[in-house]
């Protein structure tokens, strides 16, 4: 065992943060873990997590699910691919491994959403495996202490961190290691205003030595972020409003939207054109519009990973719509079974409150 490894260790037995997967004695529970924890911080994570856990407590139970009822568990913390996958994987685990996740890495890294940092996070924490672990806080407190001035998300970059956490990995306590990075990384080893005075490994660290902690880690530069305009409409009949379920595949595959487009324009004069080329709304009105406008009932405002998103949401009249579609009346006192997205629940909000 190395220096850093040693101290790193030492740290942890004495400071690791109390999570509710930790010690838990499930592997689905560290997998589970792993997967929300993608680009989600650890307090968002925990009350899905526990949540999560009552309703879906083991890997049969996941594979038994509806998707719907996947999604509405995962509403909120984003990226839905993530929950879709981990569908997928729980059905592929029920079916050919009898509910047990397989500790053959081989296998284990065929399942949809493993990646090379969830197979290592996985096979170190829930089976022991000495096996690496590279998540954004390990970067981070890599790329610091051996002063890595390489972009971290490049592919140079990440093959030096790869190297490095194979390196240094503590043979017989690789779980116990990669979270002790984790942690580090989390609590002490922060993006911004690194706390290096009470950092275990501080006389360790070729940043801290160089003056240059504030300058790690080096990323890529970033691209704009473009920003878009959509017009959405809310068309009530009854005690009903009408929803689309998005397709499977893609951006909020599977989940439920208010019929909406992309406008370039007045986004109230070109909703009727937009919703009659994407849901194929049709009716008489004024200059062969499917629908007719009727109020503003509010914007809203969403930034995705890599564009953002303005939409304007207008009260319609239904005139006609198409059979056999992915359109579906539906409750307003029902909304909440509906998994949605961010903007489109900030709508249904709108319109029972």
């Amino acid at each position: 065992m190395d220096r850093l490894s040693s101290k790193l260790l030492t740290w942890y037995n004495a400071n690791k943060r109390t999570l509710p997967w930790r010690g838990h004695p499930s592997a689905y529970a560290v997998w589970v873990s792993e997967i929300m924890l993608q680009q989600t911080r650890v307090e968002t994570v925990i009350p899905y997590f526990e949540k999560w856990m009552r309703l879906f407590p083991d890997i049969n139970s996941l594979a038994k699910a509806s998707e719907q009822d996947v999604l509405n568990a995962w509403e909120g913390l984003g990226y839905y691919s993530r929950a879709r996958n981990l569908h997928k994987a729980a059905k592929i685990v029920a079916e050919q491994f009898h509910g047990e996740i397989p500790r053959d890495l081989n296998e284990l890294r065929k399942l949809p959403g493993i990646g090379r940092y969830t197979l290592g996070a996985i096979a170190s924490i829930a089976f022991g495996m000495d096996v690496s672990a590279l998540d954004g806080n390990i970067k981070r407190v890599y790329a610091r202490i051996f002063d890595i001035a390489e972009p971290v998300d490049s592919p140079i970059g990440e093959k030096i961190l790869w190297e490095l956490a194979d390196q240094h990995l503590s043979k017989g306590h690789a779980g116990d290691y990669n979270q002790a990075l984790m942690d580090l990384g989390a609590t002490i080893c922060v993006p911004k205003n690194p706390r290096c005075l009470i950092c275990p490994v501080m006389e360790l660290c070729k940043a801290r030595e160089n003056g240059t902690q504030a300058q790690r880690p080096v990323l890529k530069p970033k691209r704009k972020v473009p920003h878009f305009v959509q017009a959405a409409g809310v068309i009530i009949e009854g005690k009903k409003v009408l929803l689309a379920q998005r397709p499977s595949q893609g951006l909020l595959g599977g989940m439920w939207e208010f019929p909406n487009g992309r406008v370039s324009g007045d986004p109230a004069s070109e909703l009727p054109k937009a919703l009659k080329t994407g849901y194929g709304l049709r009716g008489r009105v004024k200059r062969g519009d499917k629908i007719q406008k009727k109020e503003t009932l509010g914007i809203v405002q969403h930034a995705y990973t890599h564009f953002k998103v303005t939409v304007h949401v207008f009260r319609c009249k239904l005139l006609s719509m198409p059979k056999g579609t992915n359109l579906k009346w539906v409750s307003l006192k029902g909304l909440d079974e509906y998994p949605m997205g961010k903007i489109d629940r900030q709508i249904a909000r709108m319109i029972v409150e």
